[in-house]
Formats: C-alpha cells, sequence, structure tokens
C-alpha cells in the first residue's frame, strides 16, 4: 500500500499503488518550498501524478507550477474559503479520460433523479456509529466489498487507528451482522468532512442503504457543528453518484485517473453539501 508521511506539517499520501502523490492536508507556512519537494519526490519515484486540496488561494500559484483546476469544493474551509483541487500531470497518457463520454452519463442521470430522503429504513435493519469491537467484521465487510482500494480500510489495525484519529464509521446492521457501511473523515481544524469508505455486501444492495448511513451521518456531523461536506465517488458508479444527487449534494469536479479502486485506476467525481444549512 501507499504510505502517509509529512513533510514540515502537511500530510501526503504516495506510492507505486496509486502512482502518485495526494497532498491530504496542507500546512501555509510550508507554502511555496513544499511544491518544490513534491515535485522532486514525483521525479525520484517516476509517478505520473499529483493531486491536492487546498485553499483557493493557492489557486494562482499551482496554476504558475502547471497545476490544472480539477474540482472546487465551495465553502469548505471554516464555511467561508473554497477547497481547489488541483492536479498535475506528469504523464500525458494519465490526462486522458478514455470513458468520459460514460463519466457525463452518470452525472446526467444522477442528476436527473429527482431529490429526496429514502422511504424508512426496514425495521429488519438498525443503523448506528461503530466502536472497535465492530472491527472485525468491518474489515470482513470491505474485503468482501473491493478488490482493491486506495487506504488499507480491509485491515483492522487501520481501522482502529482511524477510529481513535478522526474517522466516525457507520453501520447498517441485520441480525447484529454488519451488511453495509461508511465513514466520515473529519478535518476538526476546518469544520469540513469527506463521507467516504460506503460498501454494501453485494446481496443487500439496491435498498438504499447507503443513503440512509449518508443521512445519518450528516445529522452526526451536523450536531458537532460541521460545515461543509464532500466524497470522491467512482465516476463510473450509476448508483453511488445517483446517492449522492438525491441527497441534495452538487457535483462540483472530476479527477481523472486518480485512484486505484477495485483493480485499476479510475476516475472520481466530487460532489459537496452545505449541511449546515441542513
Amino acid at each position: 500500500m501507499d504510505s502517509i508521511e509529512k513533510i514540515g506539517n502537511s500530510v501526503i499520501q504516495h506510492g507505486r499503488y496509486n502512482d502518485r502523490i495526494y497532498l491530504m492536508k496542507i500546512d501555509p507556512a510550508d507554502m511555496p518550498s513544499l511544491l518544490d519537494e513534491l515535485d522532486a519526490l514525483a521525479e525520484k519515484a517516476s509517478y505520473s501524478k499529483i493531486f491536492t486540496k487546498v485553499p483557493g488561494s493557492f489557486k494562482e500559484l499551482l496554476c504558475d507550477r502547471n497545476y490544472l483546476c480539477e474540482a472546487c469544493i465551495p465553502r469548505y474551509y471554516d464555511g467561508k474559503e473554497d477547497a481547489v483541487v488541483m492536479s498535475k500531470f506528469l504523464d500525458d497518457k494519465r490526462s486522458i479520460n478514455c470513458l468520459n463520454e460514460m463519466h457525463e452519463d452518470v452525472i446526467r442521470t444522477a442528476l436527473s433523479k429527482e431529490k429526496g430522503l429514502p422511504s424508512n429504513l426496514s425495521s429488519e435493519y438498525s443503523i448506528r456509529k461503530c466502536d472497535k469491537q465492530d472491527i472485525e467484521q468491518m474489515a470482513d465487510v470491505y474485503q468482501k466489498t473491493f478488490d482493491t482500494y486506495p487506504f488499507p480500510i480491509h485491515d483492522p489495525e487501520y481501522l482502529l487507528k482511524t477510529m481513535e484519529d478522526n474517522v466516525e464509521y457507520f453501520g447498517v446492521f441485520k441480525e447484529g451482522k454488519a451488511v453495509a457501511l461508511s465513514s466520515a473523515e473529519i478535518d476538526y481544524e476546518h469544520s469540513g468532512i469527506e463521507m467516504t469508505d460506503f460498501a454494501t455486501l453485494p446481496e443487500f444492495r439496491g435498498k438504499g442503504l447507503s443513503s440512509h448511513l449518508l443521512i445519518r451521518m450528516a445529522e452526526e456531523m451536523k450536531a458537532m457543528g460541521i460545515k461543509t461536506a464532500f466524497t470522491i465517488a467512482r465516476a463510473s458508479s450509476y448508483g453511488m453518484n445517483i446517492v449522492f444527487a438525491k441527497c441534495g449534494y452538487e457535483f462540483c469536479g472530476r479527477l481523472v485517473n486518480n485512484t486505484n479502486i477495485s483493480g485499476s485506476i479510475e476516475s472520481m467525481n466530487i460532489w459537496y453539501r452545505d449541511i449546515k444549512l441542513d
């Protein structure tokens, strides 16, 4: 798997698995020398992409460094400043989206769906926040759902570490067994959140369980004072993009050939919502 490490006070993930560098968290004090270090690391390892999530005030600087703006998350930082997702392609092939026509159809289809809450969750299911006692079966659900994933969510130790840090996991349970999962990765410093790690066992798909998880997470996060939520969804997944569109999220960009998931590098869509306004 790719490694997570710090450069100055900024956090990156990088490695051959995703063939990229991901600037996950920026400390403005590290700029602009941080960009030089990212370039040097990318050249040394022959990575084909660098992508970053940074405050909009850095957009011009990154454009000058040959980054492209692939997405913009309005008011992500403290409900005020936009976040821009800026990418540098170091191999021209990686910048070409061969599935663009299909990806555009996914968005059109998702946006054509009427917004609204799903029907009530069937009484055979319960939904709650996960705790340490759930970790083994959580890892099993993720293992059965994804052939590959950009983070080691099938590893119980990773789940425990993130649970103790800044990630809240939620699950739908049937007869005490987890059948669907998701997580809320909280940026406490900036009052933002990524809704992620959605997984439903194959035999329980098509029942709206991801929508119920998304709604429950938003309720919990709003109660904590979180202002803005976003998600990174597989651009080829009609189901997950429809879930976010129906739940009132707005499409705000696409990351081309970005993430190793289910066995290959895929493009990803970004959706956002102001949950403080709900």
